[in-house]
Protein backbone atom coordinates (compact mmCIF):
# COMPACT_ATOMS: atom_id res chain seq x y z
CA UNK A 1 0.00 0.00 0.00
CA UNK A 2 1.56 3.44 -0.99
CA UNK A 3 2.06 6.00 1.65
CA UNK A 4 -1.18 8.73 1.89
CA UNK A 5 0.83 12.08 0.88
CA UNK A 6 -1.40 14.09 3.44
CA UNK A 7 -0.43 17.33 2.17
CA UNK A 8 -2.21 16.47 -0.98
CA UNK A 9 -4.95 14.74 1.13
CA UNK A 10 -5.46 18.16 3.17
CA UNK A 11 -5.10 20.74 -0.27
CA UNK A 12 -8.18 18.29 -2.00
CA UNK A 13 -6.27 15.94 -4.54
CA UNK A 14 -9.03 13.65 -5.33
CA UNK A 15 -6.31 10.97 -6.53
CA UNK A 16 -4.87 10.90 -2.33
CA UNK A 17 -8.46 11.02 -1.29
CA UNK A 18 -8.79 7.84 -3.32
CA UNK A 19 -6.05 6.21 -1.87
CA UNK A 20 -6.71 7.33 1.56
CA UNK A 21 -10.06 5.64 1.40
CA UNK A 22 -8.65 2.26 0.01
CA UNK A 23 -6.47 2.51 2.86
CA UNK A 24 -9.10 2.69 5.50
CA UNK A 25 -10.99 0.30 3.72
CA UNK A 26 -8.43 -2.42 3.79
CA UNK A 27 -9.02 -6.00 6.06
CA UNK A 28 -5.38 -6.40 6.29
CA UNK A 29 -4.45 -5.43 10.26
CA UNK A 30 -1.27 -3.40 8.59
CA UNK A 31 -2.97 -1.60 6.27
CA UNK A 32 -5.79 -1.12 9.13
CA UNK A 33 -2.66 0.46 11.49
CA UNK A 34 -1.50 2.60 8.64
CA UNK A 35 -4.89 3.84 8.59
CA UNK A 36 -5.79 4.80 11.99
CA UNK A 37 -2.32 6.86 11.73
CA UNK A 38 -3.82 8.74 8.48
CA UNK A 39 -6.89 9.34 10.57
CA UNK A 40 -5.19 10.67 13.86
CA UNK A 41 -3.00 12.74 11.99
CA UNK A 42 -6.04 14.88 10.21
CA UNK A 43 -8.25 14.49 13.14
CA UNK A 44 -7.91 18.41 13.68
CA UNK A 45 -9.04 18.87 9.86
CA UNK A 46 -11.96 17.51 10.43
CA UNK A 47 -15.74 18.33 11.93
CA UNK A 48 -15.91 21.48 9.91
CA UNK A 49 -18.77 20.19 7.54
CA UNK A 50 -22.46 19.37 7.37
CA UNK A 51 -23.76 15.80 7.85
CA UNK A 52 -26.31 14.56 6.01
CA UNK A 53 -28.02 11.15 5.71
CA UNK A 54 -30.68 9.89 3.13
CA UNK A 55 -32.47 7.49 3.29
CA UNK A 56 -35.64 6.35 1.06
CA UNK A 57 -36.84 2.91 -0.32
CA UNK A 58 -35.89 1.79 -3.98
CA UNK A 59 -38.27 4.09 -6.50
CA UNK A 60 -38.49 7.25 -4.32
CA UNK A 61 -36.05 9.10 -6.60
CA UNK A 62 -33.20 8.70 -4.58
CA UNK A 63 -30.21 9.03 -6.95
CA UNK A 64 -31.84 11.33 -8.59
CA UNK A 65 -32.65 13.62 -6.04
CA UNK A 66 -29.06 13.08 -4.37
CA UNK A 67 -27.97 14.60 -8.10
CA UNK A 68 -30.00 18.21 -8.13
CA UNK A 69 -29.59 18.22 -4.34
CA UNK A 70 -25.59 17.81 -4.69
CA UNK A 71 -25.28 19.91 -8.55
CA UNK A 72 -27.56 22.67 -5.79
CA UNK A 73 -24.92 23.19 -3.41
CA UNK A 74 -22.08 22.96 -5.68
CA UNK A 75 -23.92 26.21 -7.31
CA UNK A 76 -23.51 27.51 -4.01
CA UNK A 77 -19.89 27.20 -3.95
CA UNK A 78 -19.85 24.03 -1.75
CA UNK A 79 -17.92 20.98 -1.90
CA UNK A 80 -20.26 17.69 -2.27
CA UNK A 81 -19.02 13.90 -1.19
CA UNK A 82 -21.69 11.55 -1.30
CA UNK A 83 -21.04 8.04 0.78
CA UNK A 84 -23.22 5.15 0.15
CA UNK A 85 -24.33 2.32 3.01
CA UNK A 86 -25.76 -0.63 2.04
CA UNK A 87 -24.86 -4.06 4.08
CA UNK A 88 -27.01 -5.82 2.17
CA UNK A 89 -25.88 -7.34 -2.10
CA UNK A 90 -25.37 -5.08 -4.42
CA UNK A 91 -27.58 -6.99 -6.91
CA UNK A 92 -30.56 -5.46 -5.01
CA UNK A 93 -29.65 -1.98 -6.91
CA UNK A 94 -31.04 -0.06 -3.94
CA UNK A 95 -28.31 2.27 -3.70
CA UNK A 96 -25.22 3.38 -5.69
CA UNK A 97 -22.93 0.80 -4.52
CA UNK A 98 -20.35 0.14 -7.36
CA UNK A 99 -21.72 2.30 -9.85
CA UNK A 100 -21.66 5.88 -10.20
CA UNK A 101 -23.89 5.71 -13.80
CA UNK A 102 -26.89 7.36 -11.97
CA UNK A 103 -25.78 10.36 -11.05
CA UNK A 104 -23.72 10.67 -14.19
CA UNK A 105 -23.89 14.04 -14.16
CA UNK A 106 -22.80 14.82 -10.85
CA UNK A 107 -19.38 12.65 -10.73
CA UNK A 108 -18.67 14.84 -13.50
CA UNK A 109 -18.54 17.83 -11.38
CA UNK A 110 -15.14 18.74 -10.38
CA UNK A 111 -16.59 19.69 -6.64
CA UNK A 112 -18.17 16.27 -6.30
CA UNK A 113 -16.77 13.34 -4.75
CA UNK A 114 -19.04 9.90 -4.89
CA UNK A 115 -17.79 7.30 -3.30
CA UNK A 116 -19.90 3.57 -2.39
CA UNK A 117 -18.89 1.89 0.99
CA UNK A 118 -17.81 -1.54 0.67
CA UNK A 119 -20.87 -4.40 1.55
CA UNK A 120 -18.72 -5.88 3.34
CA UNK A 121 -16.23 -5.37 6.64
CA UNK A 122 -14.63 -6.54 9.31
CA UNK A 123 -14.40 -5.05 12.82
CA UNK A 124 -16.79 -2.43 13.38
CA UNK A 125 -18.50 -3.19 9.49
CA UNK A 126 -19.90 -0.90 7.28
CA UNK A 127 -20.57 1.83 9.72
CA UNK A 128 -16.85 2.18 10.24
CA UNK A 129 -15.61 2.24 6.99
CA UNK A 130 -18.56 4.73 6.48
CA UNK A 131 -17.59 7.09 9.20
CA UNK A 132 -13.32 6.98 8.48
CA UNK A 133 -14.64 7.69 5.12
CA UNK A 134 -16.59 10.87 5.93
CA UNK A 135 -13.67 12.29 8.36
CA UNK A 136 -10.75 12.20 5.30
CA UNK A 137 -13.85 13.59 3.00
CA UNK A 138 -13.85 16.50 5.87
CA UNK A 139 -10.06 16.91 5.79
CA UNK A 140 -9.61 16.83 2.28
CA UNK A 141 -12.27 20.25 2.23
CA UNK A 142 -15.59 19.05 1.29
CA UNK A 143 -18.49 21.03 3.00
CA UNK A 144 -21.41 18.70 2.71
CA UNK A 145 -21.17 15.26 3.61
CA UNK A 146 -23.96 13.27 1.63
CA UNK A 147 -24.79 9.54 3.31
CA UNK A 148 -27.18 7.12 1.53
CA UNK A 149 -28.73 4.41 2.96
CA UNK A 150 -30.69 2.13 0.87
CA UNK A 151 -33.59 2.49 3.46
CA UNK A 152 -34.46 -0.56 4.47
CA UNK A 153 -32.86 -2.79 7.94
CA UNK A 154 -30.56 -1.30 10.59
CA UNK A 155 -28.64 0.85 8.16
CA UNK A 156 -30.98 3.65 8.57
CA UNK A 157 -29.96 3.32 12.03
CA UNK A 158 -26.42 3.04 11.60
CA UNK A 159 -26.62 6.31 9.52
CA UNK A 160 -28.81 8.27 11.43
CA UNK A 161 -26.16 7.50 14.35
CA UNK A 162 -23.27 9.15 12.37
CA UNK A 163 -25.41 12.43 10.87
CA UNK A 164 -26.12 15.53 11.48
CA UNK A 165 -29.14 15.57 9.75
CA UNK A 166 -31.42 12.56 8.79
CA UNK A 167 -33.68 13.11 5.88
CA UNK A 168 -35.98 10.49 4.17
CA UNK A 169 -37.50 10.97 0.97
CA UNK A 170 -40.86 10.19 -0.02
CA UNK A 171 -43.41 9.28 -2.89
CA UNK A 172 -46.93 11.15 -2.80
CA UNK A 173 -49.48 8.11 -1.87
CA UNK A 174 -52.21 8.74 -0.43
CA UNK A 175 -53.53 5.57 0.47
CA UNK A 176 -51.89 3.48 3.08
CA UNK A 177 -48.48 5.61 3.61
CA UNK A 178 -49.04 5.56 7.28
CA UNK A 179 -48.57 1.91 7.66
CA UNK A 180 -45.87 1.74 4.99
CA UNK A 181 -43.22 3.89 7.49
CA UNK A 182 -42.09 1.97 10.45
CA UNK A 183 -42.47 3.84 13.97
CA UNK A 184 -38.85 4.35 14.44
CA UNK A 185 -38.36 5.99 11.12
CA UNK A 186 -40.49 8.12 12.03
CA UNK A 187 -38.71 8.35 15.36
CA UNK A 188 -34.85 9.07 13.12
CA UNK A 189 -36.02 11.55 11.09
CA UNK A 190 -35.42 15.31 11.14
CA UNK A 191 -37.73 15.80 8.25
CA UNK A 192 -39.70 13.54 5.40
CA UNK A 193 -39.16 15.18 1.85
CA UNK A 194 -41.89 14.18 -0.21
CA UNK A 195 -40.16 13.23 -3.67
CA UNK A 196 -41.82 13.43 -7.31
CA UNK A 197 -44.41 16.59 -6.29
CA UNK A 198 -45.14 17.16 -10.18
CA UNK A 199 -47.72 16.86 -12.85
CA UNK A 200 -50.64 14.99 -11.78
CA UNK A 201 -48.94 13.99 -8.58
CA UNK A 202 -48.62 17.20 -7.23
CA UNK A 203 -52.37 17.67 -5.37
CA UNK A 204 -51.59 13.74 -4.17
CA UNK A 205 -48.24 15.09 -2.75
CA UNK A 206 -49.91 17.85 -0.65
CA UNK A 207 -52.22 15.61 0.72
CA UNK A 208 -49.39 13.06 2.13
CA UNK A 209 -47.60 15.66 3.44
CA UNK A 210 -50.78 16.74 5.37
CA UNK A 211 -50.76 13.04 6.83
CA UNK A 212 -47.53 13.02 7.47
CA UNK A 213 -47.59 16.33 9.41
CA UNK A 214 -50.51 14.99 11.54
CA UNK A 215 -48.59 11.80 11.98
CA UNK A 216 -45.66 13.65 13.52
CA UNK A 217 -47.64 15.52 15.76
CA UNK A 218 -48.50 12.26 17.86
CA UNK A 219 -44.76 11.34 18.81
CA UNK A 220 -42.72 13.62 21.01
CA UNK A 221 -39.52 14.52 19.66
CA UNK A 222 -38.18 16.30 23.15
CA UNK A 223 -35.80 18.50 21.19
CA UNK A 224 -35.47 22.14 19.98
CA UNK A 225 -36.36 21.13 16.47
CA UNK A 226 -39.97 19.89 15.29
CA UNK A 227 -39.53 17.36 12.16
CA UNK A 228 -40.71 18.86 9.01
CA UNK A 229 -42.36 17.67 6.13
CA UNK A 230 -41.90 19.34 2.30
CA UNK A 231 -42.15 18.44 -0.91
CA UNK A 232 -39.76 18.81 -4.16
CA UNK A 233 -39.30 17.29 -7.33
CA UNK A 234 -35.84 16.48 -7.96
CA UNK A 235 -36.69 15.45 -11.36
CA UNK A 236 -37.61 19.37 -12.36
CA UNK A 237 -35.34 20.04 -9.47
CA UNK A 238 -38.25 22.65 -7.80
CA UNK A 239 -37.78 23.51 -4.37
CA UNK A 240 -34.56 21.61 -4.08
CA UNK A 241 -33.04 25.28 -2.12
CA UNK A 242 -36.26 25.11 0.14
CA UNK A 243 -34.74 21.39 1.47
CA UNK A 244 -30.91 23.29 1.46
CA UNK A 245 -33.08 26.11 3.16
CA UNK A 246 -34.37 24.21 5.88
CA UNK A 247 -31.22 21.84 6.75
CA UNK A 248 -29.27 25.34 7.25
CA UNK A 249 -32.07 26.39 9.30
CA UNK A 250 -31.53 23.10 11.31
CA UNK A 251 -28.10 23.37 11.71
CA UNK A 252 -28.38 27.56 12.92
CA UNK A 253 -30.71 26.59 15.46
CA UNK A 254 -28.50 23.49 16.71
CA UNK A 255 -25.49 26.17 17.22
CA UNK A 256 -27.70 28.73 18.80
CA UNK A 257 -29.10 25.67 21.26
CA UNK A 258 -25.30 24.17 21.75
CA UNK A 259 -27.04 20.55 20.61
CA UNK A 260 -24.88 20.64 17.40
CA UNK A 261 -21.53 19.74 18.56
CA UNK A 262 -23.19 17.46 21.46
CA UNK A 263 -24.89 15.39 19.52
CA UNK A 264 -21.69 14.25 17.51
CA UNK A 265 -19.70 13.99 21.06
CA UNK A 266 -22.69 11.61 22.08
CA UNK A 267 -22.41 9.59 18.82
CA UNK A 268 -18.53 9.68 19.05
CA UNK A 269 -19.12 8.24 22.81
CA UNK A 270 -21.59 5.42 21.60
CA UNK A 271 -19.34 4.60 18.31
CA UNK A 272 -16.43 3.90 20.92
CA UNK A 273 -18.84 1.69 22.96
CA UNK A 274 -20.10 0.16 20.03
CA UNK A 275 -16.07 -0.70 19.42
CA UNK A 276 -15.13 -1.91 22.36
CA UNK A 277 -18.00 -4.39 22.20
CA UNK A 278 -17.21 -5.85 19.16
CA UNK A 279 -13.10 -5.71 19.94
CA UNK A 280 -13.78 -7.72 23.26
CA UNK A 281 -16.17 -10.13 21.35
CA UNK A 282 -13.80 -10.60 18.90
CA UNK A 283 -10.65 -11.55 21.05
CA UNK A 284 -13.12 -14.22 22.63
CA UNK A 285 -13.83 -15.99 19.25
CA UNK A 286 -9.59 -15.79 18.06
CA UNK A 287 -8.70 -16.92 21.73
CA UNK A 288 -7.19 -20.65 22.03
CA UNK A 289 -8.64 -21.33 25.16
CA UNK A 290 -12.10 -20.26 24.45
CA UNK A 291 -12.18 -22.40 21.56
CA UNK A 292 -11.03 -25.45 23.68
CA UNK A 293 -13.28 -24.49 26.37
CA UNK A 294 -16.54 -23.10 24.24
CA UNK A 295 -18.57 -26.62 23.36
CA UNK A 296 -17.62 -28.27 26.28
CA UNK A 297 -19.78 -25.30 28.72
CA UNK A 298 -22.54 -24.94 26.13
CA UNK A 299 -23.23 -28.41 26.25
CA UNK A 300 -23.23 -27.81 30.06
CA UNK A 301 -26.02 -25.32 29.93
CA UNK A 302 -28.09 -27.19 27.68
CA UNK A 303 -27.67 -30.03 29.90
CA UNK A 304 -28.72 -27.67 32.55
CA UNK A 305 -25.55 -28.20 34.86
CA UNK A 306 -24.36 -25.23 34.64
CA UNK A 307 -26.07 -21.72 34.37
CA UNK A 308 -25.65 -19.40 31.27
CA UNK A 309 -24.35 -16.60 33.70
CA UNK A 310 -21.83 -18.85 35.20
CA UNK A 311 -20.53 -19.79 31.92
CA UNK A 312 -20.40 -16.93 30.38
CA UNK A 313 -18.40 -15.67 33.50
CA UNK A 314 -16.10 -18.28 32.65
CA UNK A 315 -15.50 -18.01 29.33
CA UNK A 316 -14.78 -14.41 29.73
CA UNK A 317 -12.00 -15.27 32.87
CA UNK A 318 -10.09 -16.99 29.77
CA UNK A 319 -9.17 -13.57 28.07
Amino acid sequence: MPTIDLDLLTAGNRRALAKAITLVESKLDTHREQAQQVLEQILPKTGKSIRIGISGIPGVGKSTFIEAFGRHLIAQGKKVAVLAVDPSSPLRGGSILGDKTRMEELSREENAFIRPSPSEGALGGVAQKTRETMLLCEAAGYDVILVETVGVGQSEYEVAAMVDFFLVLMIPNAGDELQGIKRGIMELADALVINKADGESINLANRTKSHYQNAFHLIKHGSFWNPRVETCSALEKERIGDIWEMICEYQQLALDNSAFYEKRSRQNSEWLNKLIHEMIELRLKQSQSVQEQMPGLQQAVIDNRVTPYSAAKQIVALV
